[in-house]
């Protein structure tokens, strides 16, 4: 099974939005089905955003949400990253990547239309990268 690792508008489709298209995904995270994984700065990148008022999320849902997703998450150490070769215009999805590359084959689910650009290079590096929420079962 591929490691995979799902971006941050993801992780908001099944824990604050409870995105129908991501129930399988989710059901698959909570049965342990899949290895997803994340790192110090993706999780900071998660609770910075659903920390913002746009989401009205009470203090102690995020903490909640964070914790379950640390709970659901394999650990990577970022020192231990390897630099992927494309670079993402947005910075704050770089580490995604990063995770993507030093795992592959791996898969990385998001819906950032700057990481999908990205997709026909990193499959030359045997990474999945794609917005369909079902590519875990492949």
């Amino acid at each position: 099974m591929k490691p995979v690792i799902l971006d941050t508008n993801i992780l908001l489709d099944i824990f604050i939005f409870e995105d129908a298209r991501a129930s399988e995904l989710k059901n698959a995270l909570l049965n342990q089905e899949i290895k997803a994984y994340s790192s110090k700065t993706t999780l900071e990148e998660l609770a910075d955003v659903i920390s913002r008022p746009l989401f009205s999320v009470d203090s102690k849902k995020q903490v909640e949400i964070v914790q379950q997703w640390q709970a659901l998450s394999q650990w990577i150490d970022e020192p231990n990253l390897e630099v992927a070769p494309w670079k993402c215009k947005d910075l704050d999805d770089q580490v995604f990547l990063n995770i993507a590359f030093t795992l592959r084959p791996s898969i990385l689910i998001s819906k950032d239309k700057e990481v999908l650009k990205l997709a026909s290079q990193a499959v030359k590096e045997g990474i999945l990268i794609t917005a369909n929420y079902n590519t875990f079962s492949f």
